[in-house]
């Protein structure tokens, strides 16, 4: 396998997801299908919300969760079958009812960035699917980890 190279994230420390691109997520065009993408990130958003402290059970708990609002997803370049990927991501939002969660993924051949996106999630009430000011749990464990490219 080629040197992997330093990546010029936005951001200082985001939460990094190392994935390899395997047959099963290649499409017909040859390369890694859109969808892949998105799903990537969002294993990336669950696992760094794990990790800062907030699990489905905790949203379950607390009668809210994340959900999302907008979404905006910017395809630079193809990643193929067996590339190294690493899906950075990090928060850049927290306040009131809202959240906003940011995306790169990188090939580590070369370092460069093939995907970026955007998320701007809304904080609701489980059992009513209504919005709601972010509880103080929320607070607490997303408004650190908040940085600014």
């Amino acid at each position: 396998m080629p040197p992997s190279h330093t990546i010029d994230w936005p951001v200082n420390d985001p939460h990094i997801l190392t994935i390899t691109v395997q047959p099963q997520d290649i499409d017909g065009l040859g390369h890694a299908n859109n969808g892949r993408y998105i799903a990537w990130c969002e294993r990336a958003a669950w696992q760094h919300s794990e990790l800062l402290g907030l699990n489905v059970r905790d949203f379950q708990n607390l009668n809210r969760a994340m959900a999302l609002h907008h979404s905006e997803y910017d395809y630079l370049l193809p990643a193929v079958e067996d590339d190294q990927l690493q899906v950075a991501t990090w928060l850049s939002l927290a306040h009131g009812s809202r959240m906003s969660r940011e995306f790169r993924i990188a090939r580590t051949t070369d370092g460069k960035i093939i995907f970026s996106a955007l998320w701007q999630l809304v904080c609701i009430e489980l059992s009513t699917h209504k919005p709601k000011r972010l509880p103080a749990e929320f607070i607490k464990v997303y408004g650190p980890a908040v940085k600014t490219a």
